[in-house]
């Protein structure tokens, strides 16, 4: 038998990888990773007024660059053997379209304009929106549509249509509907972009729209009409109902099969959004909870109808169907700031290499450029080194809500502080308290699940910052007091949109056949250090207390 390929493209923040795998063994075949050339240029954001906006022109460049280079490395032979593709994208990363589903960003007078783009996940200009939505949403008609995901946020689908519409009257004039990045590549790739007809994602439908069975659908027209009659125009080209990951959408049409250089027998399947396919690249299964840690940390594991809690359990996570894998309940909980924390430590302390000029007798421009490129490449290795020689008793103590807090009991307004600074504190007794921030952030997490009877008997751990900081991810181990397993795979989330290939291409029965066969193993495991416990639990109830003060209002773990 013929070897066959699957695909995965995986869409992140700052750019666009390719995977290409062996169907049968798992092997990488071939990878590419290209930035996205607009967002590169620092163009449609501004991080001051918490506005992201990305091209869809990057989306589609960056797409045919890395795909193309993939298949170069893979080889002629593995090209004409590819069976399937599949993409995972950010989200909530809605943009508006036209009737035929063509993002007004590309269509002539919009080409500039940052509203008719896509909002990246990342994108709070609608927190306003965000509350108008949550109070509707909460008490409309006897039915609280937050009851599975929690109050609503600036980072989501409703809130951010709400937002555009209102300030700008030619968008909300051009546009007929809108679309998430993780539907509207799928349904171009496959040749249907109508908003009635595309495709939508069961977990961005879900998790962000607020789709639903015991509501049999979204949330009610007149509730959406509600706060803004034109959300009732949205809703009715929604179409008839989100599919799974797995889904086969048809054969690539013949247009992207030149452009890409793929056969037109090839495949597409659903999508999801990056998180969630992460963690099916990393083995997700009942039981096992994946934490996908970057810039930001999330939560993901699934649960069978049967072992949902009964109650409002929203304050601790998000719940959807077929979110994660197909036929169960995904839940998503997380942090805001994970990675993002450190750097804003390692910005502050680079700022008299970055930030300042010198005259050039005292230090020539280049020899300036290498110094600030050695101490950006070395800073955190420095900071570890120095932070695991300092003691448990009487450090800092920080909290991990630099970009507000998402779970438990969401609060995008709060902020981060920091308590128990004194003269003697250095950069190393920082990053200690920022690390174990985290950490606590994370206990938090879980001992709210716990609280739902919600059990997790394995922590699986992906992503750039559990594959090289053996300093943070011992700290996470130890302050959980349980063993966390590190993925192997560089590219989780490349690797899970492949797995949705090789299953909705049937080369699998489902995507949990597909996963034992395409995930990859364990790196490296962390177990805790019990000798630590106690100091870290003093840690731990200073850290709910500086919490109590900073946010009066969350009791859940008070």
């Amino acid at each position: 038998m013929e070897k066959q390929y699957v695909i995965g493209v995986d869409y992140g923040s700052d750019s666009a990888r390719a995977l290409v795998v062996d169907a049968a063994s798992g092997a990488t075949a071939g990878q590419a990773v290209c930035p996205y050339p607009r967002w590169s240029q620092g163009l449609y954001q501004d991080p001051a007024a918490g506005m992201f906006r990305q091209h869809p022109l990057d989306y589609l460049e960056s797409l045919t660059a890395c795909v193309t280079q993939a298949l170069e490395q893979a080889g002629e032979d593995v090209r004409r053997h590819v069976a399937a593709l599949a993409v995972d994208t950010t989200g909530s990363t809605p943009c508006p379209v036209d009737q035929s589903g063509t993002p007004l960003a590309l269509l002539p007078g919009f080409e500039e304009n940052p509203n008719a783009m896509f909002h990246l996940w990342k994108d709070h200009t609608a927190i306003d929106e965000a509350q108008q939505v949550t109070k509707t949403f909460s008490t409309w008609g006897g039915t609280d549509y937050t009851r599975y995901q929690g109050p609503y946020a600036s980072e989501w689908f409703w809130a951010k249509i709400l937002h555009t519409v209102s300030v700008d009257p030619q968008v909300r004039a051009a546009a007929y509907s809108w679309v998430e990045h993780c539907d509207w590549l799928p349904s171009l790739l496959s040749g249907e972009t109508r908003p009635e007809k595309m495709y939508r994602s069961a977990c961005a439908a879900g998790h962000k729209a607020y789709w639903h069975s015991a509501w049999k659908g979204l949330p009610d027209r007149r509730c959406l009409e509600s706060l803004d009659p034109y959300l009732g125009q949205v809703w009715a080209t929604y179409g008839e109902g989100p599919r799974p990951c797995s889904v086969n959408l048809g054969p690539i049409t013949r247009e992207w099969a030149e452009r890409l250089g793929l056969p037109e027998t090839t495949v597409i399947t659903g999508s999801s959004f990056d998180a969630h396919a992460g963690a099916v690249g990393a083995g997700v299964q009942p039981g096992r909870l994946v934490l996908n840690i970057g810039t930001s940390a999330v939560d993901m594991l699934v649960l069978r109808e049967d072992q949902v809690p009964k109650g409002n359990f929203s304050y601790a996570c998000g719940a959807a169907e077929n979110s994660i894998l197909p036929g169960f309940i995904g839940v998503e909980t997380s942090q805001a700031a994970y990675g993002d924390a450190y750097a804003w430590l390692k910005k502050l302390l680079l700022f008299p290499l970055t930030e300042m000029d010198y005259p050039a007798d005292v230090i020539a421009p280049q020899q300036l450029k290498a110094l600030r490129q050695a101490a950006e490449d070395r800073i955190f290795q420095v900071l570890e080194a120095e932070a695991r020689k300092l003691p448990l008793k009487g450090a800092v103590t920080a909290l991990d809500w630099f970009n507000g807090r998402r779970y438990p009991q969401v609060n995008e307004h709060a902020r981060s502080a920091l308590g128990g600074l004194h003269l003697g504190t250095g950069a190393a007794e920082l990053y200690q308290a920022l690390v174990i921030a985290t950490a606590f952030g994370q206990r938090t997490i879980l001992e709210t699940l716990a609280r739902e009877n919600i059990t997790v008997d394995r922590v699986i751990a992906v992503g750039g910052i559990a594959q090289k900081s053996a300093y943070v991810m011992q700290t996470l181990s130890d302050v959980l007091g349980c063993r966390i397993d590190v993925s192997q795979t560089a590219q989780a989330c490349a690797r899970g949109a492949a797995i949705y290939a090789a299953a909705g291409a049937g080369l699998y029965p489902d995507v949990m056949a597909a996963q034992e066969a395409l995930c990859e193993g364990i790196l490296r495991s962390y177990t805790p250090n019990r000798e630590k416990a106690g100091d870290y639990q003093a840690l731990y109830e200073t850290y709910l207390s500086l919490a109590k003060w900073a946010d009066p209002g969350m009791k859940c773990i008070l």
